[in-house]
């Protein structure tokens, strides 16, 4: 059966792929570097950044008086939350290192792809012949605009954190499916943000030896990831894929790269090249024949 998707929940995505375009300058503000030796690590910029989403739902879950997840259902949420969060943005941030932004928009791209053939093996879902027309010409436009960047494509071994990071965010779209079906966007996204969460604390050391020397430009930035980025977009991104097939939904992730060359343009003043324009119209060609095709089916 189709979902009937909403404006509201188209709403939501767009809200959501905006912040989540914001993080890229945010992680570059965070994280130590030769131009920023000031910075945080990348496991201890990944605790600031969810240990601060963990708190601001934490006070949201007590005023709201928010339920507390089915013991039965915990299993899952913990492996949501661990894969999600710990896996994917560890990975990411050491990832991002040494791998230059256009590899690791390259490769991140490929997340639809393992999302569409997890769903139909695990969720159900049935992409038509159009939508996979859709999902390919998608990730072909963000080539394209990899591609584009002055700095070309070039791939070292931490190249693999990135991949593993794709995979992540494509694991965890397809675990959180069902007990979205029980639980909101704003209740789940909380139990799995505290579960990912806990993982991190690993770092908790390094992070207060940290954050005594960082700047207060990368603290802040930390802080600002925690809020709109981590806490704020996964609840949104949560109650959209609550409102529609996860195959569906991924597809919109190819829009990242066009809005982050949006950000860079208007924040950094960084034109964006002839390829960022060809490519970013071919993939959002890509998601709107998805959507058009129906998408995916859930049987």
């Amino acid at each position: 059966m189709t979902e009937r998707i909403t404006p509201k929940t188209y709403l939501t995505i767009i809200v959501a792929l905006l912040f989540w375009a914001a993080a890229f300058p945010g992680i570059r503000a965070g994280l130590a570097s030769a131009s920023n030796p000031h910075g945080y690590g990348p496991g201890e910029l990944a605790l600031l950044r969810f240990g601060t989403a963990s708190i601001a739902l934490a006070l949201y879950a007590v005023i709201a008086r928010m339920r507390l997840p089915d013991a039965r259902d915990l299993p899952v949420i913990a492996l949501a939350g661990f894969i999600g969060i710990s896996v994917y943005h560890v990975a990411l941030n050491f990832g991002e290192q040494t791998v230059p932004s256009a590899a690791a928009a390259l490769i991140i791209s490929a997340s639809p792809v393992f999302t569409a053939l997890l769903s139909t093996r695990f969720l159900g879902e049935r992409l038509g012949r159009l939508g996979w027309v859709g999902v390919i010409a998608s990730v072909a436009g963000v080539a394209l605009i990899s591609a584009g960047h002055g700095e070309g494509i070039s791939f070292d071994p931490n190249a693999a954190l990135i991949l593993i990071a794709a995979v992540a965010a494509s694991v965890y779209m397809t675990v959180s499916k069902r007990p979205l079906r029980t639980y909101s966007g704003l209740e789940f996204t909380a139990y799995a943000i505290w579960a990912g969460t806990a993982p991190l604390l690993v770092f908790l050391p390094g992070l207060l030896r940290q954050m005594p020397a960082a700047t207060v430009a990368a603290t802040g930035s930390g802080l600002f990831l925690g809020v709109f980025p981590g806490a704020i977009s996964y609840v949104l991104w949560s109650h959209a894929l609550s409102k529609m097939p996860a195959s569906r939904l991924a597809v919109f992730l190819n829009f990242q790269p066009v809005n982050a060359a949006v950000i860079a343009w208007v924040w950094l003043r960084e034109v964006p090249s002839v390829w960022t324009y060809l490519g970013g119209a071919i993939a959002i060609f890509g998601v709107i024949l998805v959507q058009r095709s129906g998408g995916a089916r859930e049987s």
